[in-house]
């Protein structure tokens, strides 16, 4: 028997609310002709405004969405409502068929894109040309981050008295000297110094600790040649390069059942950043993915919460690798079980080991088991406690009622970030082993 999609999960994949109400108003047989389900592709036809009605199909294994609509959304309404009239108990409303022409042609062109990119990246067609940019780039990065050096020594030998009255206009102004010399990394460090600056609080010593890091950073890039490998790559990945997908995914890769833990979305600058979590249930590692929506466009990939995936990975290079491009899958996504966790103790000690390797990290992904949210106090805010009261962390944030809510006052499963200022918490799996969204 098909194992199909929870009506949560499905929705889970809706850029926006908005989305959400319209696929749900879609999901009924009236909408649509010519459904169908085969292996892992679903598709359907939804009656539009124009004469043609709207040609939809889903690819469960990426999962992957296409629809002949004119939407910029990833999934589009017409996807999430086909999803959810195929995900219903019954299976009457959208069953095995034969799949058509234009159905298939999709599936293809999508399994020779992924062939394309296992194969590796295309050579330049004027290898000299590309190397010349390379060294033009590097010349570029170079003398940027020569000026950040320049600029964080004159930041303090004026000292840090009035860096909060004087706005964001200054670190703004050396963001833009980063993004000249094409060092986008630098260029959010340094906007981060600025809300540094403006937060309140104990900001001096937080101004100092986060110019300090990045110090650390610009030299560690200035002395890259003398850095073991994995530290050369991590300081590189910091500053701003890159590695091709198709090039990571010509290298090796890493074949699990990838559990979705955890998809958030971030917006900065009229860009839309998605942060996807994975677990695999072999290795144990943990795969970050991320992608981008530009403009008011959702980012494309979208992988349902507590799903788990049969696909290789690829990690970027670093001297703790988290960052990683989804491959080749293996059959169709399926309900994936509640992942294995820690107490707060090894989690503690497993943050403590990645930051001595990469000091640089904004946060690191841990899954809690047996964990308790604590109600906080006049003294503190709100911590995560370990069943036995004997260790706990600080939430990050505003009280998280949702979770306290899925808790109940008993342990549950969490999957979180844990930085500096605590724990966040991103997704938890209560009595009923069904994830929840925070």
């Amino acid at each position: 028997m098909e194992e199909r999609w929870t009506t949560d999960q499905v929705l889970a994949l809706a850029p926006d609310a908005a989305s959400r109400k319209a696929g749900a108003r879609l999901a009924m047989p009236a909408s649509w002709s010519g459904t169908g389900t085969a292996e892992a592709a679903v598709w359907g036809l939804c009656a539009g405004s124009g004469s043609k009605p709207y040609q939809t199909v889903v690819d469960t294994k990426g999962p992957g969405y296409q629809c002949s609509c004119p939407s910029r959304k990833f999934p589009c309404k017409h996807a999430l409502g086909l999803l959810l009239l195929w995900s219903e108990a019954s299976g009457r409303a959208v069953g095995p068929a034969v799949a058509p022409e234009w159905v298939t042609e999709w599936l293809d062109g999508r399994q020779e894109r992924t062939r394309a990119a296992a194969a590796g990246p295309a050579k330049p067609a004027d290898p000299e040309a590309a190397r010349r940019r390379a060294e033009r780039r590097a010349q570029r990065v170079t003398a940027g981050v020569t000026e950040l050096e320049q600029r964080l020594t004159d930041l303090l030998r004026g000292g840090l008295a009035g860096a909060d009255r004087e706005g964001y206009q200054k670190w703004d102004e050396i963001a833009a000297r980063m993004v000249d010399a094409q060092a986008p990394g630098l260029a959010t460090r340094v906007r981060e110094l600025g809300a540094v600056a403006a937060g309140g609080g104990d900001w001096p010593s937080r101004l100092l600790e986060e110019s300090a890091l990045l110090h650390l950073l610009t030299r560690g890039f200035l002395g890259e040649q003398r850095l073991p490998g994995p530290l050369a790559a991590t300081v590189r990945s910091r500053v701003g390069f890159t590695t091709d997908t198709a090039e990571l995914l010509a290298g090796p890769t890493v074949r699990d059942r990838w559990l979705v833990l955890s998809q958030l979305d971030t917006s900065e600058d009229r860009l839309t950043t998605r942060r996807i979590w994975l677990h695999g249930a072999r290795t144990g590692r943990v795969a970050m993915l991320l992608s981008f929506g530009a403009a008011g466009r959702a980012p494309e990939l979208a992988l349902p919460l507590g799903l788990s995936l049969d696909a290789e990975v690829a990690f970027h290079p670093s001297a703790r690798p988290l960052r990683a491009v989804l491959g080749e899958s293996h059959g169709p996504a399926a309900p994936g079980p509640v992942p294995a966790g820690v107490p707060v103790g090894p989690a503690l000690a497993a943050y403590g080991a990645a930051l001595a390797d990469d000091p640089w990290l904004d946060a690191w992904p841990v899954v809690l088991s047996g964990v308790v949210p604590i109600p906080g106090s006049d003294a503190g805010g709100w911590q995560l406690a370990d069943a036995d009261g004997q260790e706990a962390l600080p939430i990050a944030g505003r009280g998280p009622w949702r979770l306290a809510a899925v808790s109940g006052g008993h342990p549950v499963t969490l999957f979180a970030e844990l930085g500096h200022t605590g724990v966040r918490p991103l997704t938890a799996w209560g009595p009923d082993a069904i994830p929840v969204p925070l």
